[in-house]
């Protein structure tokens, strides 16, 4: 039995209460998300001090952070004013390169994947079109623009194409070498069950080199975005990248600003639009 003094001790002693899972849970989730956010805040208010004072002197040639959002506020409040023209709000802009940048990334998609898979699977093919892409995929993107524009002989189907050119070199490259990086067990695995063409490419190939691919498409949007954006400074018209040039001719480098910031942010957007469906499809197995 129990003495007293036991007895005692065990009473006086208190009790640890246990915490809720779903407690215990959020704060380690608040705690993360936090870790995640302040250090990028933490360094941009450091970043923008630095601009702000640097920029706040006389004689300062680039505008001061303070100065970008006074000289832009009307186009920051509103963005889809629309008077006609080339002169309509950042919204309508944005959207006009996205637009472009959409048709020319999925044509670089589809044809991109398609040459990869056919270089990949076919070593006659390999010898005799990657030699081609190397040599072709390290002409700059502009260079295209004066031959598209001889092509089409308008500005819209000549930026669509410099995106395309652009954007599918990375594309091809990611998923031929994805298609050859497929395990040689997957393929056996494949004989046996007996798959068809068709069955084998579902099931096997692009589930296999999808990580690849995405890795291409990922680098092909942003390689996409940035031809865009430059793109348009030559060929004119309703753009981000004419908005930009524009702004340059007469003198409005807080537009300028308030446009590279906009461009960065759909950029990252895209981005992470394209790593999002990347690690849904391939469950977490492609780069983000």
């Amino acid at each position: 039995m129990m003495n007293t003094d036991t007895l005692e001790r065990i009473q006086a002693t208190p009790k640890l209460r246990s915490k809720p899972l779903v407690e215990t849970r959020f704060f380690r989730q608040f705690k993360s998300s936090l870790g995640n956010v302040v250090p990028p805040l933490v360094i941009m208010s450091l970043l923008l001090l630095i601009w702000e004072i640097l920029c706040s002197g006389e004689g300062a040639r680039l505008p001061a952070p303070s100065k970008v959002i006074t000289d832009t506020w009307e186009l920051i409040t509103n963005p889809f004013y629309n008077n006609g023209g080339s002169d309509v709000g950042m919204a309508w802009q944005i959207l006009a390169s996205l637009e472009r940048v959409a048709i020319g990334y999925s044509l670089a998609v589809v044809v991109g994947v398609a040459l990869g898979v056919l270089v990949g699977q076919s070593t006659w093919a390999l010898r005799g079109l990657d030699p081609l892409f190397q040599v072709l995929r390290t002409v700059p993107p502009l260079a295209w623009l004066p031959l598209s524009l001889a092509g089409f002989q308008d500005g819209n189907p000549s930026a669509i194409f410099v995106i395309f050119i652009t954007a599918i070199w990375p594309i091809i490259i990611n998923t031929s070498v994805g298609i050859r990086n497929i395990p040689e067990d997957y393929r056996n695995v494949s004989r046996v069950i007996q798959h068809n063409g068709v069955e084998y490419f579902w099931k096997i190939m692009l589930p296999a080199a999808a990580p690849y691919i995405f890795s291409g498409l990922r680098i092909g949007v942003g390689l996409s975005w940035l031809a865009i954006v430059a793109a348009e400074m030559l060929i004119g018209g309703v753009g981000i990248g004419f908005f930009i040039w524009d702004a340059w001719n007469s003198s409005l480098i807080s537009d300028i600003v308030l446009a590279l910031v906009y461009v960065g942010i759909v950029g990252f957007i895209l981005d992470r639009c394209v790593a999002w469906v990347g690690n849904k499809i391939t469950r977490g197995t492609s780069a983000a």
